[in-house]
């Protein structure tokens, strides 16, 4: 690993007259920002009740609170504005290049407020490993593997051609360095805009530029950016991943769009308003159709750039919607209309610079779209409110606040009442020992013996539950790929038998999406089904070891078992194959082969190929991160609960003369009467399910 020292931090600052119209929109996080604080002003009064065992706990939960950061993939075509976008977002019009070289396949993640250690880097680049540089230049990508499967050499060759004048250049700009590279990370401790150009953007005159200054140098090997920026106006941490294009040469940047969208729960699909979901996005309408429609938004931009937005952007509109029905999209996605080109022009210090074209655009729209809330805005907040970004904030915050957000708050909420609880018990104990009653504890290492069982056993419940789970699921995948394989080589005969070889036959492999994507809903109720049970049931376990290891029965005592994870949505499905690239290899294919058997045989063993990996993605890789999922969450409670037993025990062989300095509150009624307060506090707060009732 490189690290490049220089001053630590990012110098940049947000003017101080955008700040106030910058907040537009972000009131739903506001209001998250408020829970989290009163969340935990409630962990600091247990505190009080519990000292500095109950400190310590509360600490980490509140850091991880803290630490919360919900991620917004951006995705979309080449030059559909896309980039200058996330930069107004965060204030910052030159930050990431928005004219980046067709080859760049770089994601940015901009993380937002993120509370770092003191030596981190605030900037860090990731290179391509050197498989996965092999990959693109021995094999032509995913295109490459598609095209020589095909046997479509003409296709082959150019893509061959193509990597390889890409590798030439890259080796010329690097020379010796450039195998080092591969696999390596740069860390930077000060972000600048020229710093981020090096890795990002792509310069072409490199001639007469110094080696340490030439822009754009790395940008064909940069796999990923990650920065981190404080963002005043946002009031939490939060990461917008900007992706690069989908429509490539090579379908690289597709796998890492879907490698990023599987790393969000929410994404923004940017279109431009001249060919809003065009023939060449359908790619998109893929991706983001194994998305929650809920967690879905479209921001069409650029309209800045039509000559009638107040009559256009309704047509738009409709036949986005209606191209989305046509062809399985997500239902009724929020539709956005807006031109990031008038948000960096609020964000500059003059107006005056705005095109003609855009600013008779701005006053069309301005006439359709302003209401009497906007009256008092000045022309800066005003164009900012027309641009469209406020409206983009406003869905985003209320995605969050009411999905990950409300989620990170109940588990919190959860993991504070387990703590409530043992903290109780533990005063209990304290409170026994002070009216000078006998208390018989299981010894240390009986509970650690009893413990170790209980882990075991619930493990073993939990991955008995999954296998089945996951053994039908593969079951429903492999008949569901084999069912598409049939009727796609029986409407194949078919179309032969009826046309001869002489027309070309088109088949959609969506329906092989939807029977996957159906199976793979059905596994994830089953997942979050028997999650539910085995975490109830280990915490009814746990609630029965506090009864029985320490002989105290507390008033409103409960164990509150974690809520099962999020599954996370099957991207991979979105991924293109064979039958949805009618282009001029599959018309190659289609004339090479001479006869009903070469047909059948070849398009078989074509598709069969092609989708093989999206089902192992599905059934092996994604089944396998669902799983370490379900585990590390039963594993994360139990361990909580381990500690907190733990401190119950150490406080029932505590001198009785040491006791009264164990709390800081001491008086016994004001301790009730907190445990009481905080108890309904949380309790009013957390979900029904949060009491093992699902």
């Amino acid at each position: 690993m490189k690290m490049e020292e220089l001053a630590k931090g990012d110098g940049y600052k947000i003017p101080a007259a955008h700040l106030p119209f910058m907040r537009l929109g972000l009131e739903k996080l506001d209001d998250f920002h408020d829970e989290v604080a009163d969340l935990e002003a409630t962990l600091g009064d247990v505190v009080k009740l519990g000292g500095q065992d109950a400190e310590k706990k509360a600490a980490k939960l509140i850091k991880q609170l803290r630490a919360f950061e919900p991620s917004i993939t951006m995705i979309g075509q080449i030059k559909s504005g896309k980039t200058s976008l996330v930069n107004a977002m965060v204030g910052r019009p030159d930050l990431l290049p928005a004219d980046v070289n067709p080859w760049t396949s770089v994601v940015t993640s901009l993380h937002l407020n993120a509370p770092l250690p003191e030596d981190a880097p605030t900037a860090t680049f990731q290179f391509f490993s050197q498989g996965e540089w092999d990959h693109l230049v021995e094999n032509g990508g995913r295109i490459g593997e598609l095209s020589e499967r095909a046997g479509a050499d003409d296709e082959l060759e150019k893509v061959r051609q193509q990597i390889a004048e890409m590798r030439e250049k890259t080796k010329q700009r690097l020379g010796r360095k450039f195998e080092l590279l591969l696999g390596q990370k740069h860390n930077y401790a000060e972000l600048t805009d020229e710093l981020v150009q090096r890795y990002v953007c792509m310069g072409d005159d490199f001639e007469d530029m110094e080696e340490d200054d030439q822009q754009g140098r790395f940008a064909d090997i940069t796999k990923s950016a990650d920065l981190y920026l404080e963002a005043k106006t946002i009031p939490m941490p939060l990461c917008l991943r900007d992706t690069p294009g989908v429509n490539d040469t090579f379908m690289m940047r597709e796998q890492i769009t879907i490698n990023a969208l599987r790393d969000s729960r929410i994404c923004v699909v940017v279109l431009s308003a001249h060919q809003a979901l065009s023939s060449m996005d359908m790619g998109l309408i893929r991706l983001i159709s194994n998305v929650k429609a809920r967690e879905v938004v479209i921001f069409v931009n650029r309209i800045d750039e039509l000559a009638n937005p107040a009559d256009q952007v309704p047509e738009i509109r409709d036949s986005i919607l209606q191209t989305l029905a046509d062809n399985n999209g997500p239902e009724n996605p929020q539709v956005i209309f807006g031109s990031a080109y008038w948000a960096n022009m609020a964000l500059a210090e003059d107006l005056e610079d705005i095109v003609a074209d855009s600013a008779e655009a701005m006053f069309n729209w301005a006439e359709a779209s302003l209401s009497a809330e906007t009256s008092g805005m000045d022309t800066k907040e005003l164009v900012w409110h027309l641009s469209g970004v406020p409206e983009l904030y406003k869905a985003l915050s209320e995605r969050i606040s009411e999905g990950p957000g409300a989620e990170i708050l109940a588990a919190s909420r959860k993991r504070a009442l387990n703590l409530v609880g043992g903290v109780r018990a533990s005063n209990a104990i304290v409170s026994m020992r002070l009216d000078g009653d006998t208390v018989e504890v299981m010894s240390s290492s009986a509970l650690a013996k009893h413990l170790d069982k209980l882990e075991a056993d619930n493990l073993k419940f939990l991955n008995d539950r999954l296998d089945v789970v996951f053994q039908q699921f593969g079951s429903r995948v492999d008949q569901s790929h084999k069912r598409f394989l049939d009727r796609a080589l029986e409407s194949l005969l078919q179309h032969l038998e009826t046309n001869g070889e002489d027309e070309i036959w088109q088949y959609s492999p969506d329906g092989l999406r939807m029977l996957l994507r159906t199976s793979y809903q059905v596994m994830r109720r089953n997942v979050s089904s028997t999650c539910q049970q085995v975490y109830a049931a280990a915490a009814t376990e746990l609630a029965e070891t506090y009864r029985s290891a320490f002989g105290v029965d507390v008033e409103n005592f409960t164990i509150t078992p974690p809520a099962a994870p999020e599954i996370p949505a099957p991207v991979s499905l979105g991924q293109t194959i064979a039958l949805d690239l009618q282009t001029s290899w599959w018309k190659g294919w289609w004339k090479r082969r001479k006869g009903y058997r070469a047909f059948a045989s070849g398009f078989y063993d074509l598709i069969e190929a092609e989708t093989a990996p999206i089902v192992d993605e599905l059934k092996v890789r994604q089944s396998d991160d669902i799983r370490a999922k379900a585990e590390r969450e039963l594993r994360e409670f139990l361990s909580e609960q381990r500690a907190i037993l733990s401190d119950i025990g150490n406080k029932s062989e505590i001198a009785v003369d040491d006791l009264e300095d164990i709390f800081g509150i001491t008086a016994q009624q004001e301790r009730e009467e907190l445990f009481d307060y905080i108890f309904e506090e949380l309790s009013d707060n957390t979900p029904a399910d949060a009491e093992g009732t699902a």
